[in-house]
């Protein structure tokens, strides 16, 4: 029992387990008493320092009987103004979870510059109870938990981002981090006592270690990947791409449906095939004739020049054309017989406003400058 007038200090937060530290709400004097349980440590902290630490299970009276304990601690307080603070750490064993607040820019050769954001889980626990005060207490002056736990998570960030920086100068790309996440999990837990020793905290477990990659770039990634599984250039791999989505269009029929690479691409060239003209066979010893082909005025691909509308794009083919002296039917201007009825052109026509007779090429009369 402590003397009268006394008071008796122990950790009474409800969430324990799951804190770090607490720190009480009022300072101790002397002649109180400090209650110090199996998985705790009480920090006797002052002037922006600790002073000293209990971490053996017991109760603990601030008077001159038990000077040789407290040591120290007996000299501050021994005055009536003299006045320090308590602070219970865990002793236990903590889990906690990581992530970027902002994301880390991350400079690579193929994808300029990527931003990152990374995500994971590790265990830590106070190694050193008076550094961990004199850091977390002293220097920042926190009070709670929450905001010790949110400066060791920031921290750990850091480190994710220092380590991360040093692989990319040894040639890490950031299509190579997938398979390096077990390499970089390693190098982060060899850094984390150097960085960590300052703050009084051992972490001795890191894992589901995730960096994620913005969505194009993870698109990039992954077509990369692909392309070296096939041994493809990226023309090859968007062409196979492409003739594979055609042959799974639900338009293209059941036939296409459900359909592997190899079927789909082989689909696309026979598509292919049939769009074109078919051609016709030309008799033995016949020299086939060279044929003049015409350019699409909105797209350049080139068509037969018989042909009305582009193979390509669809859109009307902008050649002169002219009218069957005997069905009437339209037919291109430089055709010497009719597609239609057989029948054969005439090179001219009438210009519709004087008469006058011009060749089927000519658009306006040359007498009376009217459209013909």
């Amino acid at each position: 029992m402590g003397l009268i007038g006394a008071d008796t200090f122990k950790w009474e937060d409800r969430d324990k387990r799951s804190n770090i530290m607490y720190r009480m709400p009022r300072n101790i004097r002397f002649n109180d008493n400090i209650v110090v349980r199996e998985d705790e440590v009480a920090v006797f902290f002052r002037d922006g320092k600790a002073l000293a630490y209990f971490d053996r299970p017991d109760r603990y009276a601030l008077t001159s009987l038990n000077a040789p304990i407290v040591g120290k601690v007996v000299k501050f307080l021994s005055g009536v103004q003299q006045q320090a603070e308590v602070v219970y750490l865990q002793k236990r064993v903590l889990d906690a979870k990581f992530g970027s607040k902002q994301p880390y820019q991350f400079r690579d050769k193929e994808f300029g510059m990527v931003n990152l954001r990374v995500f994971g889980e590790f265990r830590y626990k106070v190694a050193g109870p008076e550094n961990f005060v004199n850091q977390f207490v002293g220097t920042l002056n926190y009070a709670t938990s929450a905001e010790v736990e949110e400066r060791i998570k920031e921290q750990m960030v850091i480190l994710v981002y220092d380590s991360l920086g040093d692989m990319k100068n040894e040639g890490m790309g950031v299509a190579d981090i997938a398979s390096n996440l077990t390499n970089i999990e390693q190098v982060i837990l060899a850094r984390c006592k150097d960085h960590f020793d300052l703050y009084g905290l051992t972490v001795d477990k890191l894992s589901g270690l995730y960096i994620s990659l913005p969505e194009e770039v993870q698109k990039a990634v992954d077509t990369k990947s692909s392309m070296q599984i096939l041994n493809a250039n990226y023309v090859q791999y968007q062409a196979g791409q492409a003739m594979r989505e055609a042959a799974q269009n639900p338009s293209g029929g059941t036939a296409g449906a459900g359909v592997g690479v190899g079927a789909g691409i082989g689909m696309g060239w026979t598509m292919m095939d049939s769009m074109r003209p078919p051609q016709q066979p030309v008799p033995q010893g016949t020299a086939p004739q060279a044929v003049s082909l015409v350019p699409c005025s909105k797209c350049s691909e080139m068509n037969q020049p018989s042909s009305r509308f582009c193979s390509s794009c669809g859109a009307k083919m902008a050649v002169d054309l002219a009218k069957c002296s005997k069905c009437d039917a339209e037919v291109p201007a430089s055709s010497k017989f009719c597609s239609e009825c057989g029948g054969r052109v005439a090179s001219t026509k009438k210009c519709a406003s004087c008469g006058e007779e011009v060749p089927n090429s000519v658009k306006f009369c040359p007498e009376c400058g009217k459209e013909t």
